[in-house]
C-alpha cells in the first residue's frame, strides 16, 4: 500500500525583531526628553535669583559640604553665610569653628543655625548649641532648622510634646544670642506642626527654583537653590537670599 506524502504545514510568517515605525519614534522623543532634562537640572544647579531685584544673597553651609573658599563666595556676591553648628543633642558640625573663623576674614556676616531634633528633649540641644556658638552680638539672629518629624522617633512623641520642646528651645537659644531666632520650617514641618501659625518669629522656607508658599506668613529667608553649583565649592551649595 503506497504511503502519501504528508501535506506541509505552513509557516507562519516570522515576527520582526525590531522596533515599529511608532516605537523608534516613541524611544527617541523619550531619549531627546531625557536629554533635555538632563540639561534642564544642569542648567538650573547655576540659577540663583536676580541681584536686582534680591541684592542681599548669601548660603547655608555644613560640613557635608566640603571645604568651602569663602572669599571667592564673597566674589560670587554673597553677603551673608549661615554655619551649621549644632544637631539636636550631642552633634556638633566638626568645620564651624573653621568655617566661623574663615568667614569672618573674608568680609561676610556670619549666623548659627541650629538643626531640631523631635526626638530628644530642648535641654540637651541648647546645651550643645550654647557649646558650639559663641556668645557674639555681631552675629546674625540665630537660625533653628525644623527638617525632621516625630514620624521616624524610635519611642512615639506627640505633636504637643515636639510643639512643646520647640517653645523651650526657641528661647533658650535666643536667650544666649539675645536675639529672636528664625525658623525654618520644610514643608513636611509646616504641615505636621504649623509653627508658621504657632510662632512669631521670622521664617526661613525652602523649595529650589519657585518662590516657597506653604506657610500661613511671608517669609524672610528662601533657600532658592539647594544644589547651586559655584567655583566657592566642589559640592553644591545651598543658596539662600533674603526678602528686600
Amino acid at each position: 500500500m503506497a504511503v502519501g506524502k504528508s501535506p506541509r504545514r505552513r509557516r507562519s510568517p516570522r515576527r520582526s525583531r525590531g522596533f515599529s515605525a511608532a516605537g523608534k519614534a516613541w524611544l527617541v522623543a523619550l531619549l531627546v526628553a531625557a536629554i533635555a532634562a538632563g540639561y534642564a537640572w544642569y542648567e538650573a544647579r547655576s540659577w540663583r535669583p536676580d541681584e536686582s531685584a534680591w541684592p542681599d544673597q548669601g548660603a547655608l553651609v555644613s560640613a557635608g559640604d566640603g571645604a568651602v573658599d569663602f572669599d571667592t563666595l564673597a566674589g560670587l556676591g554673597a553677603r551673608f553665610v549661615y554655619l551649621e553648628a549644632s544637631d539636636g543633642a550631642g552633634r556638633g558640625d566638626i568645620a564651624f569653628a573653621q568655617n566661623f573663623a574663615r568667614a569672618r576674614n573674608a568680609g561676610l556676616a556670619v549666623g548659627a543655625a541650629h538643626r531640631f531634633d523631635p526626638c530628644t528633649v530642648a535641654d540637651g540641644q541648647s546645651a550643645n548649641f550654647v557649646t558650639m556658638v559663641p556668645r557674639d552680638g555681631d552675629l546674625l539672629p540665630p537660625a533653628i532648622l525644623l527638617e525632621t518629624t516625630a514620624e521616624d522617633c524610635p519611642a512615639r512623641v506627640s505633636d504637643a510634646a515636639v510643639q512643646s520642646e520647640l517653645t523651650t528651645l526657641v528661647n533658650q537659644i535666643e536667650a544666649h544670642s539675645g536675639k529672636p531666632a528664625i525658623l525654618g520650617p520644610d514643608e513636611d514641618f509646616e504641615q505636621a506642626y504649623a509653627p508658621s501659625r504657632r510662632f512669631d518669629r521670622q521664617l526661613w522656607l525652602t523649595r529650589s527654583w519657585f518662590e516657597p508658599d506653604y506657610a500661613m506668613r511671608p517669609w524672610l529667608m528662601w533657600t532658592a537653590n539647594r544644589w547651586y553649583k559655584t567655583e566657592a565649592a566642589q559640592q553644591p551649595l545651598r543658596w539662600v537670599i533674603v526678602r528686600p
